[in-house]
Order: C-alpha cells, then sequence, then structure tokens
C-alpha cells in the first residue's frame, strides 16, 4: 500500500486540533475501537488514514460537536448513508476535509452548523433539555449540583442552560451509560479548577514574552490561544497515560 496521502494516528489529531482542540489520540482510538473508523494498518501493526478517513473522522466530531449527536446514532446514521439509505446526514460530503471548518454556505449543513453556532450562544429554558439534547432536566441538575455546569436564572426566576454546554451535557450523557454519574464528576471539577491556575499561571509566563503593549495584537491572541490550545492536548495526553498505566497496573491480564 503506497504510503502517499496517508497520514499518522498522531498527524491526523495534530491536523484536526485546530477546529477540534479537544481532539487526542486516545479518542480516535475509542472511535476504532466503537466501529466508526476502519485506517488501514501497516504490517507493523501502525494505523494509517486515508483522506476519506480524516474526512469521516471530522464528519463524526461535527455531528457531535454542531448536531449533538450520540456515537450510536453517529454510526447508524454513517451506516445508512453508506448503503444508500436515506439518512439524516446524507449530505455529509458537505463537511471540509482537513480540518478547514468551513462549510459551504449555501450547503444544508452550512445553514445547520449556522444554526448550531446560534443555539450555542444563547441560554435556554432548563425545561426544553429533553427536548434539544435527549436528556432529562433532573440529569441536569444533578450536573449543576456537581459543578459540572452553572445555571442562570432569568428575571421571570426560571433555570437556564448554557448553550455552550450543550456538548459537555451530552458527554456526560454518554459517560453515564458506563455509570459514570454527575456524582463521580466532582473530581473532574476539582481536577479542572487546579489546572486551570496552573495553566493560567504558564500562560501568563507565556505572554510576558510578547511585546510590552498593554493591547495584544490579533497574531497575540492567536498565539495564546494557540498555547493553551497545546497545553490543553498535552495535559490531557499525560492523564490518559497514567490513568493506562495505573489500570495496566491493577489489571490481573495486563490486556487494557
Amino acid at each position: 500500500m503506497p504510503d502517499a496521502g496517508y497520514l499518522t494516528i498522531g498527524k491526523v489529531v495534530k491536523r484536526l486540533q485546530t477546529q477540534y482542540p479537544d481532539l487526542t489520540v486516545s479518542k480516535v482510538r475509542y472511535l476504532e475501537d466503537e466501529g466508526l473508523l476502519t485506517p488501514s494498518r501497516t504490517p507493523g501493526g501502525y494505523r494509517l488514514y486515508s483522506q476519506h478517513d480524516v474526512r469521516r473522522l471530522e464528519t463524526i466530531l461535527y455531528l457531535q460537536k454542531n448536531r449533538f449527536m450520540p456515537l450510536q446514532v453517529i454510526k447508524e446514521e454513517l451506516s445508512k448513508s453508506e448503503a444508500g439509505m436515506s439518512s439524516s446526514v446524507d449530505d455529509l460530503q458537505r463537511v471540509p476535509a482537513w480540518g478547514t471548518g468551513k462549510a459551504s454556505p449555501s450547503g444544508v449543513l452550512g445553514q445547520e452548523a449556522q444554526e448550531g453556532d446560534e443555539t450555542l450562544q444563547k441560554f435556554h429554558p432548563i425545561s426544553r433539555m429533553p427536548e434539544l439534547l435527549g436528556v432529562s432536566v433532573s440529569f441536569v441538575r444533578e450536573l449543576s449540583e456537581a459543578g459540572v455546569i452553572k445555571l442562570r436564572t432569568s428575571p421571570h426566576g426560571r433555570s437556564l442552560v448554557d448553550g455552550r454546554d450543550f456538548p459537555l451535557i451530552r458527554t456526560c450523557e454518554e459517560l453515564r451509560q458506563f455509570g459514570i454519574g454527575p456524582r463521580n464528576l466532582r473530581q473532574y471539577v476539582q481536577a479542572a479548577n487546579r489546572e486551570s491556575g496552573m495553566l493560567e499561571q504558564a500562560l501568563t509566563v507565556f505572554g510576558a514574552h510578547a511585546s510590552g503593549s498593554s493591547t495584544p495584537t490579533d497574531e497575540q491572541r492567536e498565539r495564546y490561544e494557540q498555547a493553551l490550545n497545546r497545553m490543553i492536548a498535552l495535559t490531557n495526553n499525560v492523564r490518559e497515560v497514567l490513568i493506562r498505566r495505573s489500570l495496566r497496573g491493577t489489571s490481573k491480564d495486563h490486556k487494557l
């Protein structure tokens, strides 16, 4: 099999992290384990991703982020589309390749992306969560009590959910299927608070090397954002390695 046009898993993650900063090697491997991705393999067992594989991965990430689809639904819709059956994602070819993050404004998917962005930028009554996300009101309140999300109160006393928390709520809902509920996530809230302080200090030092202007330039803001995204990706990788090593240490068959 020729190597031209194929990327390693590390290069795929790097290519798409600009659009999806939370993407990690472990997440791509998880999607493969769930049967959503089937990359080629070298004789030595290394994964190689074609342009088709990367487009499929970007489609999956897009549907998670903008349509809030669970992985099982994404898998079913992709299978329907590939089998030539009617699917709600028949326009998947409109999703841009190679992490450009720019959909055609005239396409159906582009219109839905705009609607998704508008939804994310609004506050929504908690009573609409079953309709918008397919999760119960009580589950969203449990997430709030655990500190995972923060509810706002409208002038009329209604509880409001920040649209920017929708992807996080979906992730927590999927975790609940593994028996990891809102109460279990308190430790991640505490860890995130500690880690954000560490990153903030690092970013302060990073910013000190910029020009002495009191008003940052667009270039400095971009460098700051890139540095933050990279540090988050790196700390996620460290966390993954430590967790896997810990699990291997407690596993008798060492197959994790």
